[in-house]
Formats: structure tokens, C-alpha cells, sequence
């Protein structure tokens, strides 16, 4: 098969309350990944501040996109030369409130946002308080291959990253905010643990590289577990992180979904006249 090799880089990174201390830091490890070789960064869901939808009543200041934040990660992906999936910022369009991801080029232009589809509404995760869902989902085409973009709790739906990969996506990129409460016991089993395997199938099922990045440290009773990571198109690991702050690359091969497709077949065997349920 013909090789195309793909760096993705990841920033782990923690956030103080301080926004322009946090974006001072995203962009020296963007620079430090693109120093490692990366063709494309990631960064965390809302990096620019600390998770305010823990609580109730928070006052965020949202933004527009562009704007402040927006345009400083043009200026930092121009400055490293790399393909930029900007974790997330909260937007603000007229009277209307979004979770969203801007995505840049390495000469710094956007090339479109992706707008957090699924909300989710759970103890200290109260983020349909502040954000109204997305309704079309984000697949890009760079230098570097097709990027279908998604957020945190986009994770968990095996139908958003279908329709990414129906839309052409090789990578699919998930900036993430999630970890433990405390005083929450995890009843159902390891969340952690749950989190990574179904990301690692909507692998598998669709034949794309899969790159969750998440933020790490302890803000109020939330304590956010890394474990950042990158697979390949057949579910492999290829870079898992731990609960540290840092900058991370891995390597993949963007034909081997092709390979994938042309053998296993996943979705040209596809029978969708009998899925009509999933959408009523």
C-alpha cells in the first residue's frame, strides 16, 4: 500500500484561572509538538479556561469566532507551521451559545468550526446550562488528509462518527474535558476505562484514526484523567498519556484504512435501509 504517514501531536495540559496563562501555554506546546515532527496539534476541550459547567450559575464570558482566542491560535498555528484543531472555545453567535472548535491551517487560516453536537446534563457536568447543541457535524480537508472534528461527550455516539466517516473523515479528533468527581461512585464500572473502548470501535467500525485529547489536574471536586490518546484504523494504540501535563506525538498510516476497507469491507457491506430506527 502507499505509505502516508501522518504525526498527530497532542497537548495535555492542565488550566489555571488565569485565560491568557493558558493560552501563553497552549502555544508553547503547539511549538513544542511541531518541533517533534507533528503535521497536525491537538488541543483540550475550553483549554483557554478551567471547566466553569462543574457549576451552576457561572458567568464564562463567551466569545465570537473569530475572535481574541481564535485569532491568537491562527497567529500560533502560522507561527509552528502546523494544522491546528483548537480544543474549543465558548461562542457566541447573536443570542445563541455553542461549544465550538475552530480548526487552522499552518499558514493560519481557519478553515472551518465544528460546533458540539451532544450536551450532556449530568452532576457537575452541567453544560446545557451554558450550550445549545450544534446540528451538522465538521469534516475537513487539509494538507495533511480529511479531519472530521467532535467534542467530549460526541464520544460516546457511534452514529456522529459514522457520519464523519461518511463524509470522507480519516482522523477523527475529539478535544475532551472528562474525569472523576468525588463524592460520585463509578456504579457502573471503570469510567475511564469505558471512555477509551468506544472510542477505540468507532475505530474499527468506520476504519479511521481515532485522537482523544483531554485535559489533566484537579479543578474543585473534578479531577480530569489525561489518558490522551491516538489509535489506528484496526483499534491499535499507538500513544496512550497518563494523568501528567505534556506534549505527545504518534505516528499512523492513513492507507491503512483503505486496506482495512478493502478486506473487511465495514462499509460497503452496510445495509441501511433496515437503520431507520436510529434516527426516530
Amino acid at each position: 500500500m502507499t505509505k502516508k504517514r501522518l504525526r498527530i501531536g497532542i497537548v495535555q495540559m492542565g488550566m489555571s484561572p488565569d485565560p491568557r496563562s493558558n493560552l501563553s501555554k497552549a502555544a508553547r506546546m503547539i511549538a513544542e509538538a511541531a518541533r517533534g515532527g507533528a503535521d497536525v496539534v491537538c488541543l483540550p476541550e475550553l483549554f483557554g479556561v478551567q471547566y466553569f459547567p462543574s457549576r451552576r450559575g457561572a458567568r464564562p464570558r463567551p466569545e465570537t469566532i473569530p475572535g481574541p482566542t481564535t485569532n491568537y491560535l491562527s497567529e500560533a498555528a502560522k507561527a509552528s507551521r502546523v494544522v491546528l484543531v483548537g480544543g474549543s472555545v465558548y461562542e457566541r453567535s447573536g443570542r445563541r451559545r455553542y461549544n465550538a472548535c475552530a480548526v487552522f491551517s499552518e499558514e493560519g487560516a481557519m478553515l472551518g468550526t465544528y460546533r458540539k453536537v451532544h450536551i450532556p446534563q449530568d452532576e457537575h457536568y452541567y453544560e446545557q446550562d451554558y450550550f445549545e447543541p450544534g446540528n451538522s457535524y465538521t469534516v475537513l480537508k487539509t494538507t495533511h488528509g480529511r479531519f472530521g472534528v467532535m467534542i467530549c461527550f460526541d464520544q460516546w455516539y457511534p452514529e456522529a462518527a459514522r457520519v464523519n466517516r461518511l463524509m470522507g473523515a480519516q482522523v477523527l479528533f475529539y478535544p475532551t474535558a472528562i474525569g472523576h468527581v468525588r463524592g460520585i461512585e463509578e456504579t457502573e464500572g471503570d469510567w475511564k476505562a469505558a471512555w477509551e473502548r468506544v472510542q477505540v470501535g468507532h475505530a474499527i467500525a468506520n476504519s479511521v484514526v481515532v485522537c482523544s485529547v483531554n485535559r489533566v489536574g484537579s479543578e474543585g471536586e473534578t479531577t480530569f484523567w489525561g489518558g490522551s490518546f491516538v489509535c489506528d484504523q484496526f483499534g491499535k494504540i499507538l500513544l496512550r498519556a497518563g494523568d501528567d501535563e505534556g506534549v505527545f506525538t504518534a505516528d499512523c498510516e492513513l492507507a491503512l484504512g483503505d486496506e482495512i476497507e478493502k478486506g473487511w469491507g465495514f462499509a460497503r457491506n452496510r445495509h441501511t435501509a433496515t437503520y431507520r430506527r436510529i434516527v426516530k
